[in-house]
Parts: structure tokens; sequence; C-alpha cells
């Protein structure tokens, strides 16, 4: 540890806010996909202005940046790969700074949980759309980095549809804002997916919606995937576009039925879970299209949830499913991977015949209105033939999707586990005109 790193930092943010201790770093040397060594020192800044001197004071020293916001990235996004480099954590910028109810907008910390902006701003019967199911814990900034979507992101899209504006700290430390109605250039759409790689967020305006008069949600359950999978393209096809249209296969309902108690109908082998928010008068109209829909793909039942309360378990089971899968087995790996609606069921014959040549349970729980697949592989870690395994799944994964016409990130990002793969879906010409991109932003 450089004395004088330590020292300097602890000038510019408190040393209070400083964290060197080997401790302390190794709470900040993993994510939820994989542990990596430890960083130089993490920092914890109170506002702009302390980011800056940050960055300035790491640039000085030679040490590498890394942003991290809750920890909950599925692909090694923000930890230190090499060892080394200063963390710079959002925990204590999470507040809403300013909201602007008349033009339906907040401006916010990086920071601030997902779930806690709807929640502040309720009241005003407002909400922010995109709700990735870690919504409770992560953070904005994280959702910036890696345009995170969620389940209602096949009505509403993704972050880069909420996002208005950026303040911005660049790699010199100097702080710069984009803005959706400048002229030129969209910086902002630029920054959005970055992953952290141009600048440092330090706050955002973002697009609030508002609440709808109604929302209602349904189950369909089916005897196979493939019928799930074909309702799924039909009522698409019919140009019904729910706000959410989630498949869970046989494996997920069970362990999820089992921690919830949710009404799950665990003698199918995939469910499909449906909302659609808008107008009351509208809504019995849009349930008997979605019902006969299913009906002719062979839905075995249909069931409306009545009350807020029912509503409200059948998403706890959808956005509590991963953790639920800790009933399996004490650990899991998440795939992220996108295909056409089409070759759904070519997608998951794909995954299922992967994990069984690798002797692996898998369960699958997925945004099926747009395709992006989320196989859960369930192992044991202190087995080192599973772990192999789970590597061997999870490239066979990739390679399917790819072969289907499909990409190898929906939503969780590339960061460090997906760089090589990089080079499957991009040619050399490609990558290099990202290099020079970032090399504006970011040439050290």
């Amino acid at each position: 540890m450089n004395a004088s790193l330590a020292q300097r930092l602890a000038d510019a943010v408190g040393p209070e806010n400083v964290k060197t201790a080997p401790e302390d770093l190794a709470v900040y040397s993993f994510d939820a996909y994989s542990e990596g060594k430890l960083p130089a020192a993490v920092v914890i800044p109170s506002g702009t202005r302390e980011v800056s001197a940050v960055v300035k004071i790491a640039r000085e020293l030679g040490e590498p940046v890394i942003a991290r916001g809750a920890g909950t990235g599925l692909c090694g996004g923000a930890i230190s790969v090499d060892g080394g480099g200063v963390v710079i954590s959002f925990a204590r910028m999470h507040r809403l700074l300013e909201l602007d109810t008349a033009n339906r907008r907040a401006r916010v910390q990086p920071g601030l949980v997902n779930l806690q902006l709807s929640q502040q701003v309720a009241s005003s019967r407002l909400f922010y759309a995109p709700d990735p199911a870690s919504q409770r814990s992560s953070t904005i900034g994280g959702n910036i980095a890696t345009n995170a979507g969620g389940p209602h992101c096949l009505s509403y899209g993704t972050t880069v549809n909420h996002v208005l504006a950026l303040e911005v700290v660049d790699e010199n430390g100097d702080v710069f804002t984009t803005d959706v109605d400048d002229a030129g250039y969209d910086l902002t759409a630029v920054l959005v997916g970055s992953e952290g790689t141009l600048g440092v967020v330090t706050s955002a305006w973002v697009r609030l919606l508002r609440s709808p008069e109604s929302t209602r949600v349904w189950l369909a359950a089916f005897a196979d995937i493939e019928s799930a999978s074909a309702a799924v393209s039909a009522i698409i096809g019919a140009g019904i576009i729910p706000t959410a249209l989630e498949m869970m296969d046989a494996v997920i309902v069970k362990a999820v039925e089992a921690a919830f108690h949710a009404g799950y109908p665990t003698d199918a082998a995939a469910v499909l879970l449906i909302e659609n928010a808008g107008f009351e008068d509208e809504m019995d109209a849009y349930e008997a299209a979605l019902r006969e829909i299913t009906r002719k793909e062979g839905s075995l039942s249909w069931r409306a949830a009545r009350t807020a309360a029912e509503r409200d378990a059948l998403w706890a089971g959808r956005k509590g499913a991963v953790g639920a899968l800790g009933r399996v087995a004490p650990n899991y790996y998440t795939q992220d991977v996108t295909v056409p609606r089409s070759v759904l069921p070519k997608a998951l014959r794909a995954v299922e015949v992967a994990a069984s040549e690798n002797d692996l349970v898998v369960g699958n729980v997925f945004h099926a209105g747009d395709g992006n697949l989320h196989p859960l592989l369930v192992y044991d870690k202190r087995d080192r033939r599973q772990v192999g395994a789970v590597l061997s799944t999870g490239d066979a994964i990739l390679r399917a999707a790819i072969e289907l016409g499909g990409t190898i990130s929906g939503e969780h990002g590339i960061g460090y586990e997906k760089r090589e793969a990089m080079t499957r879906v991009y040619s050399t010409e490609d990558l290099a005109t990202m290099a020079r991109v970032r090399d504006v932003f970011d040439p050290r």
C-alpha cells in the first residue's frame, strides 16, 4: 500500500472514509459473479467534489479507478481483477437531490437504491420504470453502468430510455455534464451501458412515469416449454405488448413456491407471468384476449390475481427466484443471453442439453417477451468438478445463443466475465472502433 496514496485520500475525503485494512478491502474484492484481488484502497466520498479529488489523486499516482455501487453485478464489472486500484464506493451518495413533478423527472445520486426512488416519489403518483430483479439492493449508478432492464423493459424500455442527463467526472478529475436535449452527439446514451469505462457518474436526471390507473397480473400454466414459448410469440404477434411477460420453468416454479407460497402451480412444466398496466375499463377485454391466445396454445390453467396482495405475492416469487434456488444447491451461476423470440424453444433445448451433458441442474427464469434468457446453473463450489462443469455449460450456452442469432448479454453487462466472448460477436475492426471511443474519454 502506497502511504502517500492513503494519506492524500484521507485528506480529500476524511480518514474515516478511506479503507486500507486487508479485512476491509476484502469486502470490496468480489461481486455477485466472482472474486477478484484486493484493491489498494476504498474511498467513500460524499459528493461530486470529493469524487473529482479522488480521481485526480489516483491519476497522479498511477492507480486505476473502479466505480462501485452495491456490488450486485453479475459479470465482475466492479472488482479489481489484477489487484490494486482505488475503488470509489457510492454508499454515501444515495440521495434524491431534486424532484421535478411537473416534468416528471428527478435528479439522483448514483448510490440511490433503485426501488427506493420509486418509493420516494410514490406520493406524487410517479414511479421509475427500470426494475431489475435486484432492484431492492442495486443502485441507479450500477443500473446506468450496465443499462439494466428488468421484467418491465418489454413495455417501458431499458435504463437508457429513462436517463435524461448525467454529471460525470472524467479521467482528469474534471466534471462535465450531458443532456439528451443537447445538440450534437448523444453522449448520454454513449455513457449509459459503458460499465464505468468512460467516466464516473456522480448524478443523473432520470425520467419518471405516471403511476397507472390499474394493474392486472395473470398466470398461465403449460405442460411444456414449447407451448409457453409459442404463446409468447402469439401474444406479441397479435400486437399485444404487456408491461411484463415472464417465463419460469418447473425447477424455478417449485423452488419459488416452496419459498414464497405465492400460488404457482408446481405440476406445470412452465408458467407465464403476465402483467398489464393501463386504464381500468380496458382490462377485462385485455384479459380476455390474452386468455384466448394462451388457451389456443395449450395452456393448462389461467389465474388472475384478484387483489394487490395476490399480485405482489406473484411478483415476489418472480423477483425472489434466484434466492429461492438456495433450496436446491448452495451456489448458482446465472448466464445472460438474448435470442430472437421465435427461437426460444431451440435456445431452451440447447440450455437443457448443455446442462445435462455436464450433469448439472438448470432452472430457467427469463424475460420471455424480449428473448432475454437467464439460465441458472446450481452447483456446489466446493466440488471442483462442478465448478468446471458450470464454466463449460455457461460457455456452451453462449455459443448456442450466438448460433441462434442472439448475443452474449441482454442486461448484465460484459465486465470481466465476457471480455473474451466479445470476439465471437464483433470483428477486430468493430472492437478497434470501440477502443477509439474509449480513448477519447480515457486514453490512460
